[in-house]
């Protein structure tokens, strides 16, 4: 039997492995054991503990709350922990989702430990380096012996890189595989729509009605720690808020931050204003947000992604984007933290209706994963 260590740290990868683990446990239950190890890089219970309640993940076997610090505090402990983790017990692999600082620390940890590194989300590039995601995922890479790409626009990303052609060598002399798995957020999207309709009662406990609402969310540090890209989107919002309710979920890392990063006189305003700014919502409840909006403007990879699995148009309050699909298809724009830019995006978008094509797989992703796990280790 296969015994494989799951790195978690961040919501997004919490809600990606329950994709994950609910694969194993109906289809692989007596071929794969999965353990899990939460390094603790969300650590508020509303942005972590709740997923696990909700979606019914495993708890983790290990834990190694990190907390917040800076980048190289923040990796440098939870390599220190996962390396104490593969030390004491043999895994076959370890498994990282997306480019978060966790992902990075299992990736390197593992390798210098001679454990394949599995990496699902693979081959996404925003061509930013100034991004400390594009700097993880690019590393997590290259030091993956099997890489699961989401698109065929991934797939390219690692073409033109040399992925395919590389002459990568692993322990036991093992090559590397690259495997177009389609998108396992795209399953977790099919699977949760149905519960989340039936589960969550954030519509009616926000007076919201369908379609008459339009969702936002802002976390990125170069965001939320910029007062003028903070003031500017939040300017953009107030204008919108003016032909229609803009719901916020605030993250925890924003709400530290508008205190001292608005400008003077926007606190007033958007206590006046038809901007509705709500705590951080569970990841059903998002999904019911998600489908039930209007538009969605977001600073988040996921979200973008979600708004376009529930045909929303988006908004894409950065510079780039890895889901380059997204505005391909005329689903999204990207408008970075332009006031004016966000304000004419949304005109452009709110009346547009989606025809879109199915670039993210067929919704059977995390069986391709686990599939190919198998055969591959």
């Amino acid at each position: 039997m296969l015994k494989i260590l799951t790195i978690i740290g961040a919501r997004p990868q919490i809600i990606k492995a329950a994709a994950l683990s609910r694969a194993i446990r109906n289809g692989f239950a007596g071929r794969i054991m999965e353990n899990i190890l939460h390094t603790g890089q969300h650590y508020d219970s509303n942005m972590s503990q709740v997923f696990f309640d909700e979606l019914g993940i495993p708890q983790p076997d290990y834990n190694l709350h990190v907390g917040s610090g800076s980048h190289g505090e923040q990796t440098a402990k939870m390599m220190a922990g996962i390396e104490k983790v593969l030390q004491t017990e043999h895994f076959d692999a370890l498994v990282v989702y997306g480019d978060t600082n966790s992902t990075l620390a299992g990736a390197v940890a593992a390798c210098k430990l001679h454990v394949p590194v599995v990496h699902i989300e693979a081959g996404l590039r925003s061509f930013n380096m100034t991004m400390p995601e594009e700097q993880n995922r690019i590393v997590c890479d290259h030091l993956s012996s099997l890489l699961f790409v989401p698109t065929e626009t991934a797939m390219e990303n690692l073409r033109q890189e040399g992925f395919m052609d590389s002459k990568a060598v692993f322990a036991n002399g093992r090559g590397r595989q690259i495997i177009n798995s389609g998108d396992i957020m795209y399953d977790n999207s099919l699977y949760y729509a149905r519960i989340a309709a039936e589960r969550t009662t954030v519509l009616n406990d926000s007076s919201l009605e369908p379609e008459c609402f339009v969702l936002a969310t802002i976390h990125r540090d170069n965001n939320t720690d910029n007062p003028h890209r903070l003031t500017a989107i939040f300017k953009a919002l107030l204008k919108i808020s003016e032909d229609c309710t803009v719901v916020l979920p605030l993250h925890p890392r924003t709400a530290k931050l508008l205190e001292t990063n608005l400008e003077k006189g926007i606190h007033a305003q958007l206590r006046r204003s038809n901007v509705r700014i709500i705590p951080p919502v569970s990841f059903l409840e998002m999904t019911t947000l998600e489908q039930n909006a209007r538009m969605v403007l977001t600073d988040s990879g996921g979200v973008q992604k979600e708004a376009f699995f529930f045909a929303r148009p988006c908004v894409i309050m950065r510079p780039e984007t890895e889901w380059k699909e997204i505005v391909e298809q005329g689903a999204g724009i990207i408008a970075d933290a332009d006031t004016d830019n966000i304000i004419n995006a949304y005109n452009l978008l709110k009346n547009k209706k989606l025809n879109l094509k199915p670039v993210f797989g067929d919704g059977n992703a995390s069986a391709i994963i686990v599939e190919k796990m198998v055969s591959f280790l």
